[in-house]
């Protein structure tokens, strides 16, 4: 197995990454969250236009995950203007996770983190999804909030706030 995990920095990486995102969200939250929500939320945060926005005016970055050559996840990170490191998102294919390609992508999180001069990565995790909330347990994160964040037509977010201090 070989693992390259690289800065998104062309448009055509971008493309591929939010054509990924739109098959892990339907495979990942189908059990979580409606399938309008899940629609919903790839278009609003999730698709190459937002992406690119995030990109081009929010500060944000994005990494792609390549098993031998093939694009397998993708998280998103933004340094905040406190000590914290935004970890905003972090997806990696069914067929891939249990094999330890998550920690090494939370480690180059923490990397970027560092690089940043960050003392804490933050992220937020839906309620529900509780293998992700393991994962970030046995990682170090700790729940340190809880938040319900209206996110439009007639969805919420109802998240744990977890927080990893490097």
């Amino acid at each position: 197995m070989s693992l390259e995990i690289t800065k998104i920095k062309y448009l055509p990486e971008l493309r591929e990454t939010a054509e990924l995102a739109e098959k892990i969200w339907h495979e990942c939250f189908v059990n979580i969250i409606s399938e309008g929500q899940i629609d919903y939320m790839v278009e609003k945060f999730q698709s190459l236009n937002a992406m690119t926005d995030q990109i081009e005016k929010q500060d944000y970055s994005y990494f792609a995950v390549r098993e031998d050559g093939e694009l397998c996840g993708y998280f998103g990170v933004k340094p905040e203007s406190d000590d914290r490191f935004f970890l905003s998102k972090l997806y990696l294919r069914s067929d891939k996770r249990g094999r330890g390609i998550a920690s090494l992508m939370l480690r180059k999180v923490f990397q970027e983190a560092e690089k940043y001069g960050k003392k804490r990565v933050y992220l937020t995790v839906n309620k529900n999804n509780t293998h992700a909330v393991e994962v970030y347990k046995k990682t170090g994160f700790a729940i340190v909030d809880t938040a319900v964040t209206d996110i439009g037509s007639g969805y919420v977010m109802d998240d744990f706030i977890m927080e990893y201090t490097l």
